[in-house]
């Protein structure tokens, strides 16, 4: 392969993860009903607003969750992957089979940002309980925002014990599980880890 070959790939996987992230972001932020108000959520939803916008007009929202940023993710998936194949030297796939590769990855990319999330949630609590600044980040708070929903459940199973959350490491089993179920699922192979962003 070239270098503009290869320059291209870096840059299609690199904007495009970006931007899938922030699709997804609005989209699960909606979901965990996150402070619309957060510079930080003000800001994805100003980078994605030029894709859902349209998409809003045909595919409507519900109980305050705009699916269309839902939409607008599986777009820019099967967009990249599309974009990847070409750059590799491929030819297309069925129209079916990209959107089946969408959906899967944009279900480990999902994965992923509750993973990450949750790491930095930990590692910026413990900052903050360092430096003794009783006013979170607004970032720390969307974070909070977007992982309490799923922790919280876990938290009342499992209790703190001796001030300590064990919530992360059954969230952590359970994601790993989950990752590994859809990747022998759906036969997820080296070619379409290579095409497919998240995985």
């Amino acid at each position: 392969m070239n270098f503009l070959g290869s320059s291209g790939i870096t840059l299609v996987s690199t904007v495009g993860g970006l931007y899938l992230l922030m699709m997804l972001l609005r989209f699960l932020l909606q979901i965990a009903r996150a402070d619309f108000y957060n510079p930080a959520s003000q800001s994805i939803v100003r980078l994605t607003d030029p894709v859902v916008k349209p998409l809003r007009h045909i595919i409507p929202g519900y109980r305050g969750v705009d699916f269309a940023a839902l939409v607008a993710a599986l777009l820019v998936q099967a967009a990249a992957i599309c974009g990847l194949v070409l750059l590799y030297g491929g030819n297309i796939p069925p129209v079916g089979t990209v959107v089946a590769w969408a959906v899967i990855g944009n279900l480990l990319f999902i994965i992923k940002i509750y993973y990450y999330a949750i790491i930095g949630s930990i590692i910026m609590s413990f900052v903050m309980m360092f430096s003794g600044n009783p006013n979170p980040h607004p970032l720390l708070q969307l974070v909070w925002q977007l992982t309490e929903p799923v922790m919280a459940p876990i938290r009342s199973v499992i209790p703190a014990m001796g001030g300590l959350d064990f919530s992360p490491i059954v969230i952590f089993l359970g994601i790993q599980f989950l990752q590994n179920f859809i990747i022998q699922t759906f036969g997820v192979t080296t070619t379409m880890a290579a095409v497919v962003l998240g995985i």
